[in-house]
């Protein structure tokens, strides 16, 4: 009778049931012991009530976004002059690396002694300026002076010459004279204060066009064109190619001569405005002409 009453008491009466104890015994610790863990470890995140509306917070959510690693560019800030390495890189390299043209190629000391022969003020005056095959300033009239002598002293060194860079001159106003014209101001000022009426002028006549010769488009070609359009250079169609021209012909006259006149980049080559020479609008257009014509 006390057998049976201790079986019916006891909590474990079978294999399985002592198997799940034992397991139990050692899963339930281990549980526990983890999710204290994580409750020590794991931070709260952000939410209604939270430290998300605090001044730290906010502020930076708002931080500007220069202040993030962006360089936003000033356009009143003072502009920055090519050396004359980036010069030549960006303009020079598309005649001076193959020879194109005519143009001596960088680094070769016997195409460039006799250039340099003639002095570094003389060099500058014919790249500013522009010279025979060459265009004034390489083509991009954008450049400064001052970084078009750069490029002439870096290409002349390196075939031998010991050109100096040249910096940028700034022209300052003396103090005198900025205070002389400051007087001069001050005691006119009451003078414009009560001006008198200026007389009207008569409207100026309106000056005919100028025509151009029908050479004109030759003649520009041969002094200024030529110099990328005959040999290909800078991805240029060659004269008279007329599979490099077709795809430009169908596009039509007034689409050529807006690239010609205000310079175009495409895919395979840069087109400099008027190709870097001081040409009229009307010279331009006879070259395209002239150019188109040969390719037809």
């Amino acid at each position: 009778m006390s057998d049976q009453h201790n079986d019916h008491e006891a909590g474990i009466q079978t294999p399985k049931q002592l198997i799940a104890a034992i397991v139990a015994g050692f899963l339930i610790p281990i549980i526990c012991i983890v999710l204290l863990v994580q409750y020590v470890t794991t931070t709260h995140n952000e939410g209604a009530g939270s430290n998300a509306q605090s001044n730290e917070a906010v502020v930076a959510r708002i931080k500007p976004v220069p202040d993030q690693g962006f360089t936003l560019k000033d356009v009143n800030a003072p502009r920055v002059l090519q050396t004359g390495t980036e010069v030549y890189k960006a303009v020079c390299a598309a005649c001076h690396t193959t020879g194109a043209a005519g143009a001596p190629k960088l680094g070769d000391a016997g195409a460039w002694s006799a250039r340099l022969a003639q002095g570094y003020d003389t060099l500058v005056t014919h790249a500013v300026g522009g010279i025979r095959a060459m265009p004034a300033k390489g083509g991009n009239p954008d450049l400064d002076d001052v970084e078009v002598a750069r490029a002439v002293a870096y290409m002349g060194n390196q075939a031998g010459a010991k050109f100096t860079e040249p910096e940028a001159k700034v022209k300052a106003v003396p103090v005198a004279a900025a205070g002389a014209a400051a007087t001069t101001m001050a005691a006119a000022a009451p003078m414009a204060a009560t001006p008198a009426p200026a007389p009207v002028a008569a409207p100026a006549p309106v000056a005919a066009p100028v025509k151009v010769s029908a050479d004109a488009g030759k003649k520009l070609y041969d002094g200024v064109c030529m110099a990328c359009h005959a040999a290909g250079v800078a991805g240029a169609p060659k004269f008279g190619d007329k599979t490099a021209w077709a795809e430009r012909i169908k596009q039509g006259a007034p689409v050529l001569y807006e690239h010609a006149i205000k310079g175009y980049q495409g895919k395979a080559g840069v087109m400099p405005p008027k190709g870097g020479s001081a040409a009229s609008d009307d010279e331009v257009k006879a070259a395209v002409d002239y150019m188109t014509a040969a390719a037809k």
